[in-house]
Order: structure tokens, then C-alpha cells, then sequence
């Protein structure tokens, strides 16, 4: 797909005036601070300065869940902007509010370009698909989660920071040594659910959920409580228990404490890679995510977090054409390419992949290359094409307090992941019984 060609194409499609276009105004709503608001700002000022057509206008509106929410109530209000992002656990919440959005592939279409889906990875498209292979949502910011090392902090607990961590078994041989080396924090996470869970189940090829987890439909169960996660959740309460694994959060508040020179280890979304790079002073590695040897079919494929940008219903024909321009400039494979390589996240288009090797980052940058790799190294199964459950943010939030209960050692793993879906099958009920 030529999206430079698409731009151009968009610009004739629509019969305003050019000064009737400068009017045009898009809205656009995000989650992003820090490093990642900052180059969201800049890819907005690059946009606009590109084109006198439209002039986009990002606004934070709070973390990924407040975001969700502000956009919701927006739109109840009639006041919803053009463009929402949304964390990709609210998938199948986007899908269900009927009325409430227009999917990205209308909006391509009817601006009159030639938009082709097939340029865009297959693993990241497809979390956001129709079966029919439809786009619904902008797959904007797509990340994996990889294991972040501190090389510095290996070498100070006497330890040699080359050394294999393929596998869980040989991090818990690691956490060993760092812990008696003296370390304060071996081992660190963030997006426990996401990473301990939801990825694990798809890196082991076993089933999150059941019916395809969601992919099938509404009357999925949660299947979180099998042999895999328990032993797994097993095993890390076992770590907090010893002190080698520090609690943080249930988001990212340990990057503050693995970017500061604290921890050792530190399981991260891709996307971590922008943080990291600006703040860290120390050496460090971007590894693979561990599996346990020998247990499913692990390495099968991680699955992705981030978010995706939906468009939402309401507004004039003009601004959509606004929105395709802003979405074709952010596929291009320039555009594309340098958020990747800034970011972390995943590049989402097979020219901008291409390009960010042709020039040689990857090679410059050891370990940035290894997300991509763990997405489309097999193909994804109906356990790890990814998860779309209803009122899964909710789900996430039970997910938490009972790993945090064997975090704290008040409940086995069984007894936690047991409650979990108890309790998550309720929400999963309700959500079913209101949108069936």
C-alpha cells in the first residue's frame, strides 16, 4: 500500500475549500504521559505541519481505564472526540456499544483510498479484526512483554550478566544468586495480569479462556486456573515469599524501580524500551520473556497489550476524511518505523519492519528486535491469537487483588486463580446478558 499516494488521494475526495479545511478540527484522545506523550505530541505537530487541511488536537484524559471512561460519558453527552484510544482489554467493550463507533475500515473506505488491511502485521491486525478480517480499530500502539536485565546488577551480586534466561527455571536459578549477591530487588514486574497470565497462557499455548478466548463469542468462561498458571503463580509466590520478587503495582510503578537501578529483573511491556533507554544508567539487556522448559507447547507466541484508536460515530463527513488522513500518515512507513524504533511498541505495517532493519537499528540496537520475533515466530493459535472478553478491565481488577493475596501469602495460587474465575465468569455473565 502506498499510504503517501492515500494521502494525497484523500485530499481530492472531499469537495471543501482549503480554508474550509483549516477549520477542520479532529479530536484526539489518549492515555499517554511522559516519553510516550511526548512523542505522541510530536507525530500531532508533524501531522499538522504536513497539511493546512486539518489540525489535530491531542488531549490527555488520565490512564487507560479514565480514558476509556471520559470517552464513554463523552459520548453520552454528545460530546466524543474523533478519535479514542483505548487499552486493548476494552476490545469487546468497544465492539458492544452499538452505535457508539464506525469502524476504522468504513472510514478508510469512504474516504476513497486504497486501503489495504494486508499491509499491516497479521498478529497485531488481527486482535482488532472482524472474522471476516475487517478492521475495526486503529491498531496504534501494540506492545509484548520481554525481560528487561540490568547488567550492572548481575555483575555486583557476582553474577555473569551473559548468562542464559530462556527459561523460568533458570530465573529462578538467577534470583538465587542475585539475592544472595545481596540484591534488594531481583525481580520486578509490571501489568501482573497481563504478563503472569494472560501471556503466559498464550506462550504455553494454553487457553486463557474458553470458545477461543472470546474470539468465539459471549459465552466464554475463564479458564485462568489451570495447571500452568497455578504452578506459575506458584512459583513467584513462592519468590516474594524469599524476597525475590518485589510487589510493586498492578500497572508500571516498578519501572520507576528497575529504571532507577533497583531491580535486576524486570518483566515490561516492549514499550518499556522508551523509558528505559532515556533514564537508565546502567547497562542493560532486552531479553525474550522466560517459559518454563518442558511445560505446553512453550514458545508458542506472545500476545499484544497497548491500545488501538477507535474512531467514534456522530461526526461530519469532512472530519472523517480528517481522521483517514491522520490514520494513513501514522501507517506510513516513516512515521511508523520511528515510533517503533522510539517506542518500543510493535511496528504494525510490514514496510515499516523492513525499513527499521534496512536501516539498520536493529543491528545498532541488540534486543529491540526480539518483540516482533516473539509475536510472528508461529502461528497463532485459538490460545494465543489474543483475548476478547467483555468488561475485561473489571476482570483484570479481580485478577489483581487475588495475586496480591499470594503475593501476601493469605492464599495458594489454586485458591486465588480458583476465586479468580469464579468471580470473573460472573462479570462475563452479566456482560453476556446484557449484550447477547
Amino acid at each position: 500500500m502506498k499510504f503517501r499516494t492515500f494521502l494525497g488521494a484523500l485530499a481530492s475526495t472531499v469537495a471543501l475549500s482549503t480554508n474550509a479545511y483549516a477549520e477542520t478540527e479532529i479530536q484526539w484522545w489518549h492515555a499517554f504521559t511522559g516519553r510516550l506523550g511526548e512523542l505522541l505530541a510530536a507525530q500531532v505537530e508533524q501531522f499538522n505541519a504536513s497539511q493546512d487541511q486539518y489540525t489535530v488536537v491531542a488531549s490527555h484524559k488520565g490512564n487507560y481505564s479514565e480514558t476509556l471512561n471520559a470517552g464513554i460519558a463523552a459520548f453520552r453527552a454528545g460530546e466524543q472526540p474523533h478519535l479514542l484510544q483505548v487499552f486493548e482489554v476494552g476490545t469487546a467493550t468497544m465492539m458492544a456499544a452499538k452505535g457508539a463507533i464506525k469502524p476504522v475500515f468504513e472510514v478508510m473506505t469512504e474516504a476513497g483510498g486504497d486501503f489495504d488491511p494486508d499491509a499491516y502485521v497479521g498478529a497485531v491486525k488481527g486482535y482488532y479484526t472482524t472474522p471476516e478480517g475487517d478492521m475495526l480499530s486503529f491498531p496504534y500502539n501494540s506492545s509484548t512483554p520481554v525481560l528487561y536485565v540490568n547488567r550492572d546488577a548481575f555483575t555486583a551480586a557476582g553474577l555473569d550478566p551473559d548468562m542464559d534466561l530462556t527459561t523460568w527455571q533458570q530465573v529462578g536459578e538467577a534470583l538465587d544468586g542475585l539475592k544472595a549477591g545481596g540484591s534488594t530487588c531481583p525481580l520486578a514486574t509490571a501489568w501482573q495480569s497481563w504478563i503472569h497470565l494472560e501471556n503466559l497462557s498464550a506462550w504455553h499455548n494454553v487457553p486463557f479462556a474458553t470458545m477461543d478466548n472470546g474470539f468465539g463469542g459471549l459465552g466464554t468462561e475463564l479458564a485462568l486456573n489451570g495447571p500452568v498458571q497455578v504452578a506459575h503463580v506458584e512459583a513467584m509466590g513462592q519468590w516474594a515469599k524469599d524476597g525475590k520478587f518485589i510487589y510493586t503495582g498492578r500497572r508500571n510503578e516498578g519501572g520507576a524501580n528497575f529504571r532507577g537501578g533497583e531491580c535486576a529483573l524486570f518483566t515490561e511491556s516492549s514499550a518499556g524500551y522508551a523509558g528505559v533507554k532515556a533514564e537508565a544508567q546502567f547497562a542493560f539487556d532486552i531479553r525474550p520473556l522466560p517459559y518454563w522448559d518442558g511445560v505446553g507447547e512453550a514458545p508458542q507466541n506472545t500476545i499484544i497489550g497497548g491500545a488501538s484508536l477507535w474512531v467514534m460515530a456522530g461526526q461530519e463527513p469532512e472530519e472523517y476524511a480528517g481522521v483517514a488522513a491522520l490514520l494513513s500518515f501514522l501507517s506510513s512507513p516513516e512515521v511508523q518505523a520511528q515510533w517503533h524504533q522510539d517506542t518500543g511498541y510493535l511496528p504494525i505495517t510490514f514496510a515499516a519492519a523492513d525499513l527499521t532493519k534496512e536501516q539498520g537499528f536493529y543491528d545498532a540496537n541488540p534486543g529491540t528486535e526480539i518483540a516482533g520475533l516473539q509475536m510472528t515466530g508461529k502461528e497463532p493459535t485459538g490460545n494465543s491469537k489474543g483475548l476478547r472478553l467483555g468488561s475485561f478491565d473489571q476482570i483484570r481488577g479481580i485478577i489483581d487483588e487475588e495475586l496480591e493475596a499470594v503475593w501476601a501469602g493469605d492464599k495458594t495460587a489454586q485458591e486465588a486463580l480458583d476465586s479468580a474465575k469464579e468471580r470473573g465468569d460472573q462479570l462475563l455473565r452479566r456482560f453476556e446478558q446484557a449484550n447477547g
